[in-house]
């Protein structure tokens, strides 16, 4: 009656490489991010607006 057999093992595409290449984009991300921020915070304002910060939550004398 059916010509075809049907089966209902349907496995997904092969994608073992598609987890390696979204773990690499994402580092590639964090870094370009950690990088920006390094930037930003080891600039002159920042820099002594949280040195001042800490100085004062210490209750020290510059």
């Amino acid at each position: 009656m059916f010509p075809y057999q049907c089966s209902n093992d349907r496995t997904p595409p092969d994608d073992r490489g598609m987890t390696t290449a979204e773990y690499a984009m994402c580092t590639v991300a964090a870094v370009a991010l950690a990088g920006i921020l390094y930037l930003i915070v080891t600039g002159d304002p920042v820099q002594s607006a949280l040195t001042s910060t800490i100085v004062d939550a210490l209750g020290s004398d510059r």
